[in-house]
């Protein structure tokens, strides 16, 4: 008998997956932290024989090496990926025994990158699960333009090709298990669902219902913006990532914190978007711990720089620390938790800014009061939809563009919340009188604001 676990990353949208028999087993793209794979391999009772990455990611720094050299398993990665490390590199068609009668094959399935390849878990010769990675998702396929813009058509043709290479071989019932497509900026579109079969990809997925041209044009005019973190994630794989180091920062007092945010240094308030509005550090920023932390914080944030995070308990350290490890951010500069009152100096007091819904808005506007409206969706969401006379910054943008946002106070919204809350904290740190919208996008139409559309207005 085989098994299949999988392993959910929420904030950055990913799966890893442990899959083996009753002995050995087979890690299909790890995370960088690879403590919760091996308790996992601990709880099945089995020994990790190989570890598998179907490309170098994009997304997210991989734990594939560390996670080898721990275990002493074979490192299967592709050998078209130009790697610094001593790995097994592997081509279309080769096969490996994970365990009695457990078998795992390559195939090729470029698109997603040039080396792409997904895996086939055959039990007695019969397929019985699909490691898709970046290739076929669900419903839909990895996006083809995170390599070199020159590829891009090309790889996208790659991607349909690879799409009816996967249904040809595989039959109808075997599972489809991709490591992107969960709301990550690696998936070409985001679809619904948690599970799919070779099956039902061949009827749904657009890869396998239009033809290649049609496909083609489609996905290269859905794709969207590319998280500037993700430059720095495949140079770090192929290099070989060092150890992630989950020890605690050490802890800052209020002196720091201030003297951290004079020299320009980050500051980041893992609290609700509710709790900082009601009191904050001035010149610090809001990411929540609960939303995608790493993507945003990693997105907006200058390379390299110096981040000190404050959050309630040391457990919300701990949790952001490892999420952004994920991503390449290993070391805080230091933490502080407990009481925000505690995090400014003796006699200083808490920043704050007000937060409201559309309804709030369109109130603003029946009685004539002149504000700035920002909207931080990104683009392919305004398309939708957007505020008359709204002005449009997306927020990984934003910093970058503040001396576009006009004076007067500035009532910013997104799709719902979240960004409008990192977005009002920045523009707060700048000085600027903010009203942060924390409300679902449909509201603004019932609200009675009156809404603009690519197609006209209504």
């Amino acid at each position: 008998m085989f098994f299949v676990d999988t392993l959910e990353f929420e904030g950055l949208g990913n799966r890893s997956y442990l899959a083996g028999g009753l002995s050995a087993a087979v890690v299909i793209d790890p995370p960088r932290d690879i403590d919760r794979i091996i308790a996992a391999a601990a709880r099945r009772g089995v020994r990790i024989a190989f570890v598998a990455e179907t490309h170098l990611h994009n997304d997210y720094v991989t734990g594939g090496l560390e996670l080898a050299r721990v275990t002493g398993a074979r490192y299967l990665v592709p050998a078209g990926a130009h790697v610094s490390f001593t790995r097994t590199p592997v081509t279309d068609g080769d096969t490996v025994t994970v365990d009695e009668g457990l078998a795992l094959r390559a195939i090729a399935t470029p698109g997603h990158t040039p080396h792409h390849t997904s895996y086939a878990l055959t039990e007695d010769g019969l397929g019985v699960a699909a490691f898709t990675g970046g290739s076929l998702l669900i419903g839909t396929v990895g996006r083809p333009d995170l390599v070199e813009p020159r590829l891009t058509e090309r790889l996208a043709r790659a991607q349909h090709a690879s799409a009816h290479r996967l249904v040809d071989e595989l039959d109808d019932e075997v599972p489809v298990l991709p490591t992107h497509g969960f709301g990550s900026f690696c998936s070409s579109s985001q679809a619904e669902g948690d599970t799919t079969t070779i099956g039902k990809e061949r009827e749904t997925n657009d890869a396998l219902t239009l033809d290649v041209d049609t496909f083609v044009a489609r996905t290269l005019a859905g794709l969207d913006d590319v998280p500037a973190y993700y430059a720095h994630m495949s140079p770090a794989n192929a290099a070989g990532p060092a150890p992630v180091d989950l020890t605690p920062p050490r802890r800052a007092d209020a002196g720091e914190i201030a003297a951290r945010l004079a020299a320009g240094e980050w500051v980041v308030d893992l609290r609700s978007r509710m709790a900082f509005a009601e009191g904050h550090v001035a010149g610090s920023f809001n990411f929540e711990g609960e939303g995608k932390l790493a993507t945003y914080l990693a997105w907006l944030m200058p390379w390299a720089k110096p981040v000190t995070l404050l959050a309630g308990t040391s457990e919300e350290i701990a949790d952001a620390q490892r999420e952004l490890a994920r991503v390449g951010i290993d070391r805080p500069a230091a933490a502080a938790t407990g009481d925000p009152a505690g995090w400014v100096p003796e006699g200083e007091r808490l920043a704050s800014f007000p937060r409201a819904r559309f309804a709030d808005l369109a109130d603003v506007h029946e009685r004539g009061d002149h504000v700035v409206v920002l909207d931080v969706r990104r683009n392919s969401e305004r398309a939708g939809g957007h505020i008359e006379g709204s002005v449009h910054i997306p927020v990984h943008e934003l910093r970058g563009r503040v001396g576009e946002v006009p004076d007067g106070t500035v009532w910013v919204h997104c799709a719902g919340g979240m960004r409008a809350a990192i977005a009002a904290s920045l523009l707060d740190a700048l000085g600027r009188d903010v009203v942060a919208v924390d409300d679902g996008f449909d509201a603004a139409g019932e609200a009675g604001l009156p809404l603009a559309r690519a197609e006209g207005i209504r």
